[in-house]
């Protein structure tokens, strides 16, 4: 599906996925969106018991642990997502960058702290994504110990060699097996409800903890204590910030469907049934996921948590490929190589440097770590940092864009807002036990998009001084009698179509030659996921041999130049692609004696400039008629 099918497929939101398709839609979002949500039973609860037993374990604490859990899942994930944020969706596409491009819809500019949201929200996003399969493999091969004793040892091998597999298997696209990512999530989800439904009759007492009087009275009666417990509670809902961020792939209606009808009660009864056999069984608390399946059926629960964590890490790696994407083509982040992975499903792509750096993240996470039950104080601090980012863009657009009264505002964000800064503050607690990893991760991305937003803005500036406008230049063309004349179409790519392009300059000055055709491109990214082919295309004529052509993208789709140039044949430019050259600038840089940018962030800008992708396959430019020509640029 083409970037140009897709605009018309989300100009709808929700209602462009047809009632026909909506059973398979529901059935797929539960195989992407839900994998990383609906693993956290794994280890949520073992998590939040081991926090609660500090000063030993009562009854009250057990039945206090389950209606946290279970009111946590129903105010962040229902209310919040399902209910509110899910209806702030940008062309039917949601995340936390097209949130930000609908609050600067919304204000009409892109002002510095709403640049800087979102970009701690995609760098908070990213650390998650190596974190989530480190803890959440983990966690299922730890299963195995309580199947065979003496398996212990081989718990870090073992996933080592799933995660290193899964991230080998990404550069052949997943489309072959994804199919059966829905229904295997389905048994999964069924699994878990029904052995916690089993359990429940282990002490029916468990079912108070559907009263959220017990989570408060929890909260008060243990004080600064109970900090640490919620820093593990909000472990349950790791993974729900991807309801939103998916929204696009599968619609509102099924996603809502999928929570409601089958995630939400199996994650209920789960927790439900974890904490009745806790109740009777004490002892279970060292792992009571696993503890509540029989005898019989232990091995296949544990190679059944292993697929569908396999496959929760699917989701978070296509997640982060799919961030990275939208940075690169909002301008945060320069060029990377971007390969789409199935010919049918636009959205699988994969980016090879971030798959590299997701992998040996998650390997050093498992080798520092070495289980799940350390790597959980690392977990947590970046999601609920991205949710508190999430509720403060989405209080900016309901009173700006939505045009909210400022009490109703406050009123219904406030307290989901001062909910998640409590559960950042818990989370903050663990920085010194691992919380430290993920506010690394995010820092350093950080201060590699500042930096690169920093130093293409200083390198415009160098660029334009002493350049000319692109109308001067071709006014004085006119009177020279000195260029060469030939035939066909030359194409420019510029960043900056209001300034005569490096390329032409250069090509003028050392061939002296002008074609009779010079398109002066620009490619500009709209605040849109997706734009439409009556917008892509805008043209503006500057004299017979010059024209300037702005070619609109949204930050969703591909930077297709010659498919986007062919529109503007409609419009009346005519050429042939097999008599046009495409020339493009490539600039090198030297240090500026002074007025320039830092030592260190120059160094740094200029390792992200040789990292950049080929602007060739970038723009998907047919290689055989694209001419480079240098430019060396002072900073």
């Amino acid at each position: 599906m083409s970037g140009d099918d897709k605009t018309d497929d989300h100009s709808e939101g929700n209602g462009s996925h047809t009632s026909g398709n909506l059973g398979l839609l529901v059935l797929g979002c539960i195989g992407v969106v839900y994998g990383d949500i609906g693993t956290s039973p794994l280890y949520a609860m073992r998590e939040s018991l081991h926090a609660a037993s500090r000063d030993g374990l009562t009854r009250d604490d057990v039945v206090g642990v389950i209606s946290l859990l279970i009111w946590t899942l129903t105010l962040i994930v229902t209310l919040k997502y399902v209910m509110l944020i899910m209806r702030a969706d940008n062309n039917g596409e949601g995340g936390t960058l097209s949130l930000v491009a609908l609050v600067q819809q919304a204000l009409k500019k892109r002002p510095a702290w709403l640049l800087a949201l979102g970009m701690v929200g995609i760098s908070l996003f990213f650390g998650d994504a190596i974190i989530t399969p480190a803890m959440s493999v983990l966690s299922a091969v730890e299963g195995m110990v309580i199947v065979a004793p003496g398996f212990g040892p081989w718990v870090v091998p073992v996933t080592l060699a799933i995660i290193l597999g899964l991230f080998a298997v990404q550069k052949h696209g997943t489309q072959a097996v994804s199919i059966l990512f829905g229904p295997i999530m389905v048994v999964w989800f069924v699994v878990m409800g029904v052995l916690g439904a089993m359990h429940v009759g282990d002490d029916l007492s468990i079912l108070t903890a559907l009263n959220p009087w017990h989570a408060v009275s929890f909260l008060t009666q243990n004080g600064l204590a109970s900090f640490f417990v919620l820093g593990s509670v909000f472990l349950a809902v790791t993974g729900g910030e991807a309801l939103y961020a998916d929204m696009g792939h599968f619609g509102r209606s099924p996603i809502r469907i999928a929570w409601g009808a089958l995630v939400f009660p199996a994650l209920t009864l789960s927790y439900l049934g974890q904490g009745a056999l806790v109740l009777s069984h004490p002892e279970a608390a060292k792992d009571p996921f696993f503890l509540m399946a029989p005898d019989w059926f232990l091995l296949p629960l544990v190679v059944l948590s292993m697929t569908a964590t396999v496959i929760a890490s699917q989701a978070v790696i296509s997640g982060a490929f799919s961030m990275m994407k939208q940075a690169v083509r909002m301008g945060l982040l320069p060029r990377l190589e971007i390969l789409h992975t199935s010919e049918s499903q636009y959205g699988q792509i994969y980016l090879p440097k971030v798959n590299m750096i997701l992998c040996i993240g998650v390997v050093l996470l498992v080798l520092a770590f070495g289980s799940s039950s350390r790597l959980a104080s690392a977990y947590g601090i970046a999601v609920t940092g991205d949710m508190v980012i999430t509720s403060c863009l989405a209080l900016v657009l309901f009173y700006r864009a939505w045009k909210w009264p400022l009490p109703a505002v406050v009123a219904v964000v406030g307290p989901l807002l001062v909910i998640e800064v409590l559960f950042l503050t818990a989370n903050a607690m663990k920085f010194l036990d691992g919380g430290y990893i993920p506010i690394m991760i995010a820092l350093s991305m950080v201060v590699l998009m500042w930096t690169w937003l920093r130093g293409t803005a200083h390198v415009l500036a160098q660029a334009r001084r002493g350049a000319v406008t692109i109308e001067q230049l071709a006014g004085m063309l006119q009177k020279s009698s000195r260029l060469v004349d030939v035939p066909g179409t030359a194409v420019f790519l510029t960043s900056d179509p209001d300034m005569a392009p490096a390329a032409l300059t250069h090509n003028l000055k050392h061939n002296q030659v002008l074609h009779a055709q010079n398109l002066i491109v620009g490619v500009n990214m709209s605040t849109r996921p997706y734009v439409s082919n009556a917008d892509r295309v805008e043209i503006r004529p500057i004299n017979d041999r010059f024209t300037r052509i702005d070619l609109n993208f949204g930050y969703m789709e591909e930077t297709n130049v010659p498919k986007a140039l062919a529109l503007a044949k409609k419009k009346g430019i005519k050429f042939d692609i097999m008599t046009t050259s495409f020339f493009l600038n490539r600039r090198t840089f030297k240090s500026a004696s002074k007025g320039g940018l830092p030592r260190w962030q120059e160094d740094v800008f200029r390792m992200l400039s040789r990292s950049a992708a080929d602007a060739t396959h970038f723009y998907r430019l047919p290689t055989n008629r694209v001419i480079e020509l240098g430019q060396q640029l002072t900073i």
